[in-house]
Order: C-alpha cells, then structure tokens, then sequence
C-alpha cells in the first residue's frame, strides 16, 4: 500500500468493481432476448464473482511503507518502532472475475412462430429475470457513490492533515 494513500487506493478499486458490475449488468439486460449466439444456444447470463486479496501486514511494516521524506533529512524525526508480534493492520484490495451462468441455464419459451424455435415450438431464452438485473444495478450504483464518497472523505481528510 501506499501509505496514506491506502484508503484511496481501496475504494478506487471497489468503484472499479462496481463499474465493472453495472457493465455485466448493461450486458445482461441488453441480451435478455438473445435465444442464439455465435457460440450456439441462449445468451449465458454473466456474473461478476468478486473478492478481495486481503494482506495482513505489520504496523512497522506499514509505517515504513508510509514514512515521509522528513526521514531521510533527519533519522530523529520519525523514531524507530520497535516490531512487536500483536500489531498487524489488514488491507483489502476488491477484485473481480467474470462468469457465466452455464450451458443449462435457460427457460424454454413456447413460440412456434420464433426463427430459433424447436419443432416443438420452444425457443431457449436466457433465464435472465429483469428485475434482480436491476436490483444489482442499483446496489451497484450505490456501493459505487459510497466508494466515491470514501474517497472524497479520505481527499478531504488529507487536505486537513496538510494544512495542520
């Protein structure tokens, strides 16, 4: 991490993830009638897996990640931590992985009249339900303006400490 930059870095990477979701959410609704693709079959609903690669780092360790130049000029100036065993602070970084739905996951659809229909009738549609698409996105949107209102904070929160 970066230091006192670390906070920033985390919610850029959760407003990352969360554009990310809004555009397999987009996708998702946009083919929600595709019964064929170039692969053959139904368009296969997408998911955004998501995790977070988490480091469980010392505070000394931190620190000396995040020591200003003021180090360099004088070794007084920021004293020596000593390292002890029960101070650890853990960062996150959010990360996601695009996955499909399955081969299997369709509705059939009776239509005789549909170019890709059987000779039954059915059509294999995407089981692509609107509304939980858009739930996701605006669960989305929000996780993405709070991330960027951690960002604001944490922008504003280092302009006070500058001005100190």
């Amino acid at each position: 991490m970066d230091g006192i930059f670390s906070s920033i870095k985390i919610s850029g990477s959760g407003m990352s993830v969360q554009r990310r979701k809004m555009n397999v959410v987009a996708e998702n609704i946009a083919n929600v009638e595709t019964a064929a693709t170039k692969e053959g079959g139904p368009y296969q609903r997408k998911n955004l897996k998501v995790s977070s690669e988490q480091q469980n780092l010392s505070f000394k360790t931190v620190l000396d990640r995040s020591q200003s130049g003021l180090r360099r000029t004088n070794s007084a100036h920021l004293p020596t931590v000593p390292t002890g065993s029960g101070s650890f602070q853990t960062a996150s970084m959010a990360q996601a992985e695009e996955v499909s739905a399955g081969a299997d996951a369709y509705k059939l659809i009776y239509d005789p009249h549909h170019p890709e229909a059987d000779s039954e009738g059915y059509v294999k549609l995407p089981d692509i339900e609107i509304i939980n698409e858009m739930v996701d996105m605006i669960a989305a949107n929000r996780s993405y303006e709070a991330n960027a209102t951690a960002i604001s904070a944490s922008k504003e929160m280092l302009k006070n400490a500058l001005e100190i």
